[in-house]
């Protein structure tokens, strides 16, 4: 993916000068190659570029240095080729502020029996000194990942692949700027929060933006553009003849979707924005039937998602913290089946209860099933009860994972549940976007748990995505994780939620 490309992953080797420099030459070449190989096998999606090999702390915190103030470094992999006395990474790891990865490693596969000798001992020492880089890292609570297992192995790249990916969107974040267009819905708490410390935690910046400043961008798109793209959604989506006739009704509901997207499209691009939220109460002139009306005639739904497909990040209701969790989404997923999506209505059938996922209009069509519907319905919802374009289609069955972070005052929490979608009966009286699914272990279990932990009725959904992409994520933020699977009972989630209590209480710089 393009935003991959953007970005590099830093490999710093641990070395000392104890063995001469005639061994620094050897450690360095093994590095190389080890590298090389890296980059040649088609599983890491993020270029790892290798920075040399350190042998003392002026090193060290130089490498480091350089990490922090090179905006392509995305985060750093470190390994202990032979001993390096950790207490010469000691300020280098106090000044780091990428994301790290502790590679746990060996450049030879298997102990050459035959030939092992002291020389071969103290030149390939990564079983000693990984673990001395270990305890410093642990000792000073440095945040990481650590990954064990040979560089040839498939399996052990895609646990480093799976950080790479996080790795961006941590990146990505950093300069990630939220426009919200409204205000939150009024009197909703869980789409409210700590603009100042999810800046400060989380990279990204919220900014309001009024209507009225959205509208001076509504009125300079012009109508070329406007047709261009009607048409492109006639040639994309499937949908009534009928609707192409330029005097009905439907066109025009189709024809002012288009004008909606352009003016979201330009704002978003004119402020350097990678995300942002509506809020239905709020979409301009109040009185559609005024000669001097300027807003939009519907909610911008069929905007939304199309933008969603791309790569903006989006929250309803003003969900900011929604709006950035996609995003990073969008990029981990490498922008491929994932979605915003709203519990909606219970399906209580015994053990094959579920709960219908959807919205007014914003479900991301990255996870249709087959190829979205464009329609025109009434949406008798917000300030504009109106004819409203949207895609309908309904997700795909499959195991998935959605989240989301809460804000509980003292610290972020991110809520993780595995899920299973399924086949959805027909809904010809629903025309909107939808996914159904079983949260796991079981429905009272997963929709109990996910209360119990305070989660939001939005979540960022992918089918792409593993518990270990948001325990990377965590780990990075350094924010509350709680887990909902397979194994998950409620009387060990509470007992846990109970215990990271008081973890955060008596670790308040960690929150």
């Amino acid at each position: 993916m393009e935003i991959f490309d953007q970005y590099e992953i830093w490999w710093v080797t641990g070395a000392q000068l104890l063995y001469g420099g005639d061994a620094v030459v050897k450690v360095d070449s093994h590095s190389k190659e080890m590298v090389e190989g890296l980059n040649k096998s088609e599983v890491l999606p993020v270029k790892v570029v290798y920075k040399g090999t350190v042998n003392s702390s002026r090193e060290v915190s130089d490498i480091m240095k350089a990490a922090n103030n090179d905006p392509k470094c995305a985060g750093v992999i470190t390994w202990m080729h032979t001993f390096s006395p950790a207490k010469m990474w000691i300020h280098g790891l106090q000044q780091l502020k990428k994301p790290l990865l502790h590679f746990h490693t060996q450049y030879n596969a298997e102990i050459p029996w035959n030939e092992i000798d002291m020389d071969f001992m103290n030149l390939n020492q990564s079983a000693h000194g990984d673990r001395e880089f270990g305890h410093i890292c642990t000792r000073m609570r440095i945040r990481r990942k650590v990954v064990v297992g040979h560089w040839t192995d498939k399996e052990v790249l895609k646990k480093i692949a799976v950080w790479e990916r996080v790795a961006v969107a941590w990146a990505d974040a950093q300069d990630m700027l939220i426009i919200r267009f409204g205000d939150q819905m009024n009197n909703v708490a869980v789409t409210d929060g700590d603009k100042v410390e999810a800046e400060q935690r989380l990279g990204y910046h919220v900014d309001y933006c009024p209507v009225s400043e959205l509208m001076e961008y509504h009125k300079k798109v012009k109508e070329d553009d406007i047709r261009r793209l009607v048409n492109e959604y006639f040639r994309l989506y499937e949908h009534k003849h009928e609707m192409e006739i330029p005097a009905s009704d439907e066109y025009k509901s189709v024809w002012n979707a288009a004008h909606a997207e352009l003016t979201l499209r330009a704002i978003l691009k004119a402020k350097g924005a990678k995300g942002f939220t509506t809020n239905f109460d709020d979409l301009g002139t109040d009185d559609i039937n005024d000669p001097k009306f300027v807003g939009f005639d519907q909610i911008p739904g069929l905007a939304s998602q199309r933008l969603m497909a791309e790569g903006y990040g989006f929250g309803a209701e003003g969900d900011w913290k929604s709006a950035a969790l996609y995003r990073s989404v969008w990029v981990m997923s490498e922008g491929q089946a994932c979605s915003f999506l709203e519990d909606y209505t219970l399906n209580f059938n015994g053990k094959d209860s579920t709960i219908l996922q959807a919205h007014m209009l914003e479900v991301c069509p990255l996870i249709a099933e087959e190829k979205p519907r464009l329609e025109v319905h009434f949406l008798g919802i917000g300030i504009r009860k109106a004819q409203t374009a949207r895609l309908v289609f309904t997700s795909r069955p499959g195991e998935g994972c959605t989240a989301t972070v809460v804000d509980l005052g003292n610290r972020f929490r991110l809520i993780v549940n595995d899920v299973e979608c399924v086949k959805s009966k027909p809904m010809p009286n629903l025309p909107v976007a939808s996914a159904l699914w079983k949260p796991m272990p079981d429905f009272e279990t997963g929709a109990g748990a996910w209360i119990l932990a305070g989660g939001t009725h939005h979540s960022c959904f992918s089918y792409n995505l593993s518990q270990e992409y948001w325990e990377d994520y965590a780990e990075i933020a350094g924010i509350e994780m709680a887990v909902i699977d397979k194994t998950t009972t409620i009387p060990e989630f509470k007992n846990t939620l109970r215990w990271n209590e008081v973890y955060y209480m008596l670790n308040k710089s960690l929150c």
